[in-house]
């Protein structure tokens, strides 16, 4: 049975579909029945299959299948080795996974994601990527950080936004579900304004996470209308056709948190380059949408401070500005369309300007998972300390908590330092 997924010349290019359901309550035996479908040898080599579960993510299961045939290094081992990513609980509310599928086969085609081997009922199986997943403390180190910048603007210069686009019409790239009649109409055509935006985009995203927010209590209901209301306000002040890409938006992962950054072996950056240098690839594209650089960049700076939300962590002006330069040095060189000379500091002053945006994605987005998430974490708390970075840089924008002699919050406070 086969999926279709489009690669970028237009023509369908068919992925494995294994009918087959991953279960959390026999990981192991399931997790090897699926990977048996992509390497059925396994099951008559000799050799232990090994089973390892990374716990870095608070939204799927990802397990490492490993086939340890005797007489096999290491390397050759990984080198054949299966990730498998389960999707948690209701999370089709979140993410549309075909759009999930085709952008990792888009990745993959350009040789920025490893290759996706098939998807099976709840979940996709890929080649596993040899390398050290990053933790926040590894992203603040400036080998690290210059090579995520150089990988970003890679990313954002090579990826065409169209080929994730096809869904234009019927669904705004959540659950599959068509727009039309399911929300207000005229922030609705806000965001699919078509002659300029692409549907799916990151403004149409959370447009569709609000409106699948509960809303049975009066205080749900305001809530939600607090949250649209602010989402309106905040697409009409910011977005804008400034930076790089297709009218100011570029593919963008919009998850760019440590775990989802793996540093790669010194020997796959042996061209010539400095024993210091580092390489990074990118992970996991189930948020990937098109979006303007600046969030994703903004996104990227605010997951410094990893889940525990430490603001000391976050990237100061000087900073990220050499992130920046970095950046569009890399865009520019993979780009075959022309950057401004000025771009470094537009870019700097958008992605000043979207900072609060991230708060306000994964506050939303970890209340919805509060309602349906079967992992342990504190979603409703997490929600709060997001969506307070959001209003804390509403008051530092419009000047309200400055008038009101109030303490600047923490995280404000960092980054404005120099």
């Amino acid at each position: 049975m086969g999926n279709h997924t489009t690669s970028t010349n237009g023509r369908p290019s068919t992925l494995q579909y294994i009918d087959l359901a991953f279960n959390n309550d026999n990981a192991d035996d399931s997790a090897c029945a699926l990977a048996y479908k992509i390497q059925p040898k396994w099951r008559e080599t000799p050799g232990k299959t090994e089973i390892v579960k990374f716990t870095d993510g608070i939204t799927n299961t990802l397990l490492k299948v490993a086939k340890h045939i005797p007489g096999h290094s290491q390397t050759q081992i990984d080198q054949d080795s299966i990730l498998l990513r389960a999707y948690g609980n209701n999370t089709d509310i979140l993410i549309d996974r075909d759009r999930e599928a085709r952008s990792h086969a888009l990745c993959a085609e350009r040789g920025l994601a490893p290759p996706l081997l098939a998807r099976f009922k709840n979940g996709l199986l890929y080649r596993y990527i040899i390398g050290q997943v990053c933790t926040p403390q590894d992203l603040i180190k400036e080998p690290v950080w210059r090579a995520v910048a150089k990988r970003l603007g890679e990313w954002h210069a090579r990826l065409p936004i169209d080929s994730v686009s096809e869904s234009k019409v019927t669904s705004n790239g959540v659950n599959g579900h068509d727009m039309d009649g399911t929300t207000d109409e005229g922030a609705q055509r806000d965001f699919d304004n078509a002659s300029k935006m692409h549907i799916p985009n990151i403004w149409s995203v959370i447009h569709k996470w609000i409106n699948a927010l509960p809303s049975d209590t009066p205080k749900q209901k305001a809530r939600r209308d607090l949250l649209q209301h602010e989402l309106d306000r905040s697409y009409k002040n910011l977005h804008n056709e400034r930076g790089p890409g297709n009218h100011g938006l570029v593919f963008g992962h919009c998850d760019l948190l440590s775990a989802n950054v793996i540093m790669l072996p010194n020997d796959d950056c042996s061209n010539g380059s400095s024993e210091d240098e580092v390489k990074v690839s990118f992970i996991d594209y189930e948020y990937a949408t098109p979006c303007p650089a600046a969030f994703d960049i903004a996104n990227h700076f605010a997951e410094w401070g990893g889940y525990d939300c430490d603001y000391d962590m976050l990237p100061t002006k000087s900073t990220r500005r050499q992130f920046l330069t970095d950046y569009i040095d890399s865009y520019r060189a993979h780009s075959d369309k022309p950057v401004h000379d000025d771009m470094v500091d537009v870019l700097y002053d958008e992605v000043d300007r979207y900072r609060g945006m991230p708060g306000f994605y994964w506050g939303v987005w970890a209340l919805i998972q509060a309602t349906i998430s079967q992992i342990d974490f504190d979603y409703a708390s997490y929600a709060e300390v997001r969506l307070g970075e959001y209003f804390a840089w509403g008051a530092e924008e419009n000047g309200s908590r400055a008038k009101q002699n109030a303490e600047m919050p923490l995280r404000e406070r960092i980054w404005a330092d120099p």
